[in-house]
């Protein structure tokens, strides 16, 4: 039985690899850890060991964990112990909590304080929505485009075809920056079957950066779970979305991924 720290090296390993294998340097991928099955000892763990971007995707859950575990680190902060067998653990870098789940317009204000990065955003008016939050704290919020490459009426997700203007769009506002796409990939046992999504969503990525989109600002783009990010590194992703491959659960991060008739939250 393999333990956190064993499968936590072995993905920053693989992470590494593919980066390689693409011709880019392994701290050129962000490696983001999914806590939606994850103990908060387990996040602890982590943190101790150095990691400091984690992801959930849902509202109540994320606000949840990241108060825990930020008055923890907070704690750890003022009052360091003396280095243990992890000596990854450096008070000075704060924790990075990601919202990768699909974000209702109501709750925008619950982790808009919270977030470093909003992966999930699919429309046009949780965009504004965000903008309105992000006007009232005074603070400039980061967000990617989600782009429902696949075409799954099961995924959330602008079309490919509306995600160049929508993205134009945003960058009109004053508080919100597009840094990027996001996509999620239909679930397979085999990461090669769905390797021409991941092209897509680069080729689409790489089109928007070149004409402009994101004003210089637009280089990130997040693709990939514990099932295929290797594959999804070698097209071009620089964050990748892993939960069960750390944390040992038996279901994927994001397998459940809410269906547009249902509540994501």
């Amino acid at each position: 039985m393999s333990t956190l720290e064993q499968r936590y090296i072995e993905v920053k390993q693989r992470v590494a690899e593919a980066a390689q294998r693409s011709g880019r340097t392994p701290n050129s991928v962000y490696l983001i850890a999914v806590t939606k099955f994850a103990e908060p000892e387990d996040i602890r763990e982590l943190i101790e060991l150095g990691h400091r971007d984690f992801g959930e995707n849902k509202v109540q859950q994320l606000s949840q964990r990241a108060g825990v575990i930020n008055e923890w680190f907070e704690r750890m902060r003022m009052h360091p112990r003396v280095a243990g067998e992890h000596s990854g653990f450096d008070p000075s870098t704060p924790v990075r909590w990601h919202m990768i789940g699909h974000l209702q317009r109501n709750k925008v204000r619950k982790i808009a304080d919270i977030v470093r990065l909003v992966h999930s955003v699919d429309s046009l008016r949780l965009a504004e929505e965000i903008q309105q939050v992000a006007n009232k704290l005074d603070r400039q919020i980061d967000v990617l485009l989600q782009v429902n490459v696949s075409g799954e009426d099961s995924k959330f997700g602008v079309p490919i075809a509306a995600a160049g203007a929508i993205a134009e769009q945003i960058d009109t506002m004053i508080n919100v920056r597009v840094r990027g796409l996001m996509t999620m990939a239909p679930l397979s046992s085999e990461p090669e079957a769905v390797r021409p999504h991941f092209t897509r969503c680069r080729e689409l990525y790489e089109d928007m950066k070149r004409q402009g989109v994101g004003e210089g600002h637009f280089d990130l783009l997040s693709m990939g779970m514990s099932g295929d990010y290797e594959v999804a590194i070698e097209e071009g992703a620089n964050l990748v979305r892993v939960g069960s491959a750390i944390f040992g659960t038996q279901q994927d991060e994001e397998a459940a991924e809410p269906s547009l008739s249902g509540s994501g939250d």
